[in-house]
């Protein structure tokens, strides 16, 4: 018998690309809605051209960073640049409740499937668009990436050491903390549908997000009118806090003492070395004066250790603690493990391919992860036939007409490199 899920019934046009609109239906179709991902071989989705690939070839079935984040998702090709291409997307908009998109404001509007274009062919629809900035504002016309977006929204400014410059996010962070707060008004909506018969429009700023992570320092800005700035691992109320080395190649762990039992409790497992008795370390203010000389001595300590031996050893004392994970150390973390997070799905061209669970579970709907990401216009034929309703006949002129996508353009990063 197949689960029912907490969505089962719902059904999404998805006209988002990249992270953060793609990541929100992702949930969707977790946990049973419909979703259905409008693409062209024109222009393939910037995660289809994304390194890394699929045993290092390039190829726009071949990224792990588009499959990860579009497991149980049907994918149709389509070029919206025709005309009769854009009455094949009303036609799918009239079939949705939901209607995503992570264009730059105004991109929807000329193609005739805005918010208020939509609403016209479905009133009760939910649209929602993600972009940096936001629909409006002297700035909205922007373009960027999610590292634009963490360095426009403060984050950069905090990251790195006091001597340095600030610190570029290794990933597009404001990509990844938007769909949390996009979802939760999604549902909201959905709730508010169910009671009214009303859709509703959603404008998000991924920038905005990004801003509420600063949390206090802003606050400290407003009232005190001090401007934080780096402070590399440590932290003003906390002393030993950072990275520490252990043994093994580039293995880590992280230990925060707040309170003088901790720095207590870690002087033990230390040994109680002579050098802790002393008045430099014996407070919370001594250690932060002297931390340049604190934490080298602990560091001396540590990498006589696995990061997984401080960490234990410490935890068992009330001391936060715990290791600094690499990819591996995550895939083959035990509590991972026991919680099923990896799933692995049989991809068409990657093969098998491990995707991640929610990080919560609902205990009588749980999320299901049924189906790989899908190739480009994979689903074609049943999205064109069994969704829309279109004929052999129809499908085969949309063929002819260039209508229906199949040759790639191929961006310049898939291209075989000639030789120097």
């Amino acid at each position: 018998m197949v689960q029912r899920g907490m969505l089962d019934g719902l059904k999404v046009a998805e006209f988002a690309w990249a992270i953060a609109g793609p990541t929100v239906a992702k949930e969707l179709a977790l946990h049973g809605a419909t979703v259905v991902r409008i693409e062209s071989h024109k222009r393939p989705e910037i995660n289809r051209v994304s390194a890394p690939y699929k045993d290092g070839i390039p190829g726009v079935d071949r990224s792990p960073s588009f499959s990860v984040i579009n497991p149980n998702k049907y994918a149709m090709s389509l070029d919206l640049t025709k005309s009769k291409a854009r009455e094949v997307a009303k036609k799918l908009v009239a079939w949705a409740d939901i209607v995503t998109e992570s264009m730059s404001p105004g991109s929807m509007a000329r193609l005739g499937l805005d918010y208020e274009s939509c609403r016209q062919i479905r009133p009760d629809i939910i649209y929602f668009s993600t972009c940096q900035m936001g629909q409006k504002g002297p700035y909205s016309a922007l373009g960027g990436t999610g590292p634009m977006g963490s360095a426009y929204a403060g984050l950069s400014y905090l990251t790195g050491w006091p001597d340095r410059p600030p610190v570029v996010l290794s990933n597009a962070y404001t990509d990844f903390v938007s769909p949390p707060y996009l979802a939760s008004a999604v549902l909201a909506v959905l709730d508010y549908r169910r009671r009214t018969g009303k859709g509703i429009y959603l404008d998000q700023s991924q920038i905005e997000a990004g801003v509420t992570f600063w949390g206090a320092g802003l606050l400290d800005y407003t009232v005190n009118g001090r401007i934080p700035s780096r402070v590399g691992n440590r932290d003003p109320n906390m002393s030993p806090h950072g990275a520490f080395p252990c043994l093994g190649n580039d293995r880590w762990v992280t230990i925060a003492v707040a309170t003088e039992a901790e720095w207590r409790a870690l002087c033990c497992a230390m040994g109680s070395p002579e050098w802790a008795v002393g008045s430099r370390f014996a407070t919370l203010l001594g250690r932060k004066e002297n931390e340049d000389e604190l934490e080298p001595l602990i560091a001396e300590w540590t990498k006589d250790y696995s990061a997984e031996e401080v960490m234990t050893m410490l935890q068992d004392l009330g001391v936060a603690a715990g290791v600094v994970s690499n990819a591996q150390g995550l895939f083959e973390d035990a509590q991972l493990k026991h919680r099923g997070h990896f799933v692995p799905l049989e991809h068409k061209v990657i093969g098998v391919h491990h995707y991640h669970a929610p990080p919560y579970r609902l205990s009588k709907t749980p999320a299901q992860l049924r189906r790989a990401a899908p190739c480009l216009g994979q689903d074609n034929e049943f999205v064109y036939k069994e969704i829309l309703g279109y004929s052999d006949e129809e499908v085969t002129q949309f063929l002819l007409d260039g209508i229906i996508t199949t040759e790639l353009d191929v961006p310049d990063i898939l291209k075989p490199k000639r030789p120097r």
